[in-house]
């Protein structure tokens, strides 16, 4: 049973959604399915095809901003490192609630120097 576009705009006029979402990209589809797993109605429109825009084409990395830590702590800045504790809580928050949207991601960092080598370890340590 195949559903025309004109019938489905039809639905939208008429029926009531808990939540409309607008973008099908892989933001959009996420949210819509999380939104579902918790129940509620969702619509979700998009120009054109589905994936087909912008947030097809961004990130999907979930970070918590260590360069932002960095700098935080080289110019003793309270709010950049606010910043940083509220990223790192939003992603834990993330990757606890859609484990099926969230993986991790091994990084390697090149060190040159036993320096660079304490440097990274201690700030990834208060990064962790």
């Amino acid at each position: 049973m195949e559903i025309s576009r004109q019938r489905l705009i039809q639905r939208l006029e008429n029926e009531k959604f808990d939540l409309l979402i607008i973008g099908g990209g892989a933001t959009g589809a996420g949210i819509a399915l999380d939104a579902v797993t918790r129940g509620l109605k969702v619509a979700l429109v998009e120009r054109e095809d589905f994936a087909s825009e912008t947030s097809s084409r961004s990130t999907k990395l979930i970070h918590g901003g260590v360069r932002y830590l960095e700098a935080a702590f080289k110019n003793l800045d309270k709010t950049e490192f606010s910043f940083v504790y509220e990223a790192l809580h939003e992603r834990a928050i993330m990757i606890n609630q859609a484990p099926y949207l969230c993986s991790s991601l091994p990084i390697l960092i090149p060190v040159y120097s036993q320096f660079q080598k304490l440097y990274y370890l201690s700030g990834l340590k208060i990064y962790d």
